[in-house]
């Protein structure tokens, strides 16, 4: 396929993504009028920053009066574990891809738009993740500053069941690639299981849930690729 192909095969991936982004975005920008940042400004940091829980951190840090190097060092906990799936996309691109597209795509990758985009089958090209970040970002700035404009004027009861929207688009990006391949459901479970161990044991549970998140991550993509190592397909095409 050619760069247009992949930026529409992308864009309709990133339909339902932009779907789910809008409904939990509404309760992001309502969290960012509560700080007393304004709707424009609130639809601004989603466009940049096109992370909810380094949205959220920050606009809790800033509604407490923190400073400057707090902000900063809370949003790098909490976003850093798109260092792993840029890391982890950059091994799905051509070897032909220029820096500037790698770096454009890093900046693309969320978790919805990463699960969409390792999903691809064979090599992926980074004007695929473009074309699903376009349509799914329009949701997340959108809500944001829809839901800036609204204030508390939405119930509580209808914000939560608004957020439930997301976990089960996401869910629905993994399913399909466990069900078909009994590896990936099994450390799917593992990580489920790990993640849900860690809120219980002392000490630990105390960490951020950023830093639990990348340590899991480190530990189970690493006990994967030792135990179940993937044969790389040597042969070239015509």
């Amino acid at each position: 396929m050619n760069r247009r192909q992949w930026f529409l095969r992308g864009m309709r991936a990133g339909i339902p993504i932009c779907m789910g982004y809008f409904a939990v975005a509404i309760a992001l920008g309502i969290s960012a009028r509560s700080a007393g940042i304004t709707s424009l400004q609130a639809a601004l940091t989603s466009l940049l920053i096109n992370a909810s829980a380094g949205e959220y951190v920050g606009f809790a840090l800033i509604a407490a009066g923190a400073s400057y190097v707090e902000v900063a060092l809370m949003e790098a906990v909490a976003n850093a574990r798109y260092l792993l799936m840029s890391a982890s996309l950059s091994q799905k691109l051509d070897g032909r891809t220029r820096l500037w597209e790698r770096l454009l795509l890093g900046f693309t990758v969320t978790d919805e738009i990463f699960g969409a985009s390792i999903s691809v089958e064979g090599k992926l090209s980074p004007y695929f993740t473009y074309g699903a970040f376009i349509v799914a970002t329009t949701g997340w700035t959108g809500g944001t500053f829809v839901g800036a404009m609204l204030g508390d004027v939405l119930p509580v009861r209808l914000l939560s069941a608004l957020a439930v929207g997301l976990y089960g688009m996401f869910i629905s990006v993994f399913v399909p690639e466990a069900k078909k391949n009994k590896v990936v459901m099994a450390l799917v479970g593992t990580s489920f299981a790990l993640s849900l161990a860690l809120e219980y044991i002392p000490y630990v549970r105390d960490i951020s849930e950023g830093i639990r998140i990348i340590v899991l991550t480190v530990i189970i993509s690493l006990a994967a690729a030792i135990i179940f190592p993937v044969k790389e397909d040597n042969s070239r095409g015509a």
